[in-house]
């Protein structure tokens, strides 16, 4: 089949992961007004940007397969990584309020999305209440990783930040159906310290330390949670138990 070919056959009543995205809770013939505004493309490869900061905003992006991520830059060319996108995740949310994108999104693998015009998106939503306020819930969602993020980055020691981020991926993968315990994180040392706010030497550090530890294995970018429960003693707070997938 070609790629023109495949993607065609993508919509949203067979994705697998539509219940993480602006499907969840409509209809069948809501989907499918839905699939109408919606445009699939060709993949994004490493290092390309889906859009850049300044930008006006054309579309929300939905990530299908692979990963991304969101950064700003600073006007003396400093780079600030402010959040990973799984499949699932919506990309541009952060930009609504000003009508222009507000940072860079790049992707960190050869990755997938849907793209939805904003404006199309905007007359379907007052159409269609149910996916308004699918809207609203991810806008809210959005907000609360905002704040937890600045927490995190606020009030934790590195060892803490690190074990926080791990445990977040590892729920964020059981969300999607995936391994909680057993995953790939595609982004590079160096962007997890950037998020984080510690140093590459840190972040390797600490891995070496948890991997020594058996908190964790660490094989290159696949990382092996052995011990949740001392991850989740480090983070210092109780987050969701992980799935023993």
């Amino acid at each position: 089949m070609s790629d023109r070919n495949w993607l065609n056959n993508i919509n949203c009543q067979n994705c697998s992961i539509s219940q993480l995205c602006l499907p969840y809770t409509l209809d069948n013939s809501s989907l499918d007004k839905l699939d109408n505004i919606i445009e699939r493309k060709r993949p994004y490869h490493k290092g390309e940007l889906i859009f850049q900061a300044g930008e006006p905003l054309r579309s929300l992006y939905a990530v299908r397969s692979g990963s991304f991520k969101s950064y700003t830059v600073s006007n003396d060319g400093d780079a600030q990584i402010t959040a990973f996108h799984l499949p699932g995740d919506l990309i541009g949310f952060d930009s609504v309020h000003s009508n222009n994108y507000t940072s860079f999104a790049e992707a960190l693998e050869t990755s997938m999305v849907c793209e939805i015009p904003y404006s199309s998106l905007e007359t379907l939503s007052d159409q269609l209440p149910l996916l308004r306020r699918q809207m609203m819930r991810l806008m809210s969602s959005e907000i609360s990783a905002d704040k937890q993020m600045l927490s995190l980055l606020n009030n934790k020691s590195a060892e803490q930040r690190l074990a926080t981020f791990l445990l977040d991926f590892s729920e964020r993968f059981k969300s999607r159906g995936l391994s909680s315990k057993e995953f790939r994180l595609s982004m590079t040392r160096a962007e997890i310290g950037n998020y984080l706010g510690l140093t590459v030497e840190t972040v390797s550090r600490l891995l070496s330390k948890l991997h020594k530890e058996a908190a964790i294995q660490v094989d290159g970018k696949f990382i092996l949670l052995r011990d949740v429960d001392r991850l989740q003693s480090i983070a210092g707070v109780q987050l969701r138990a992980c799935a023993t997938s």
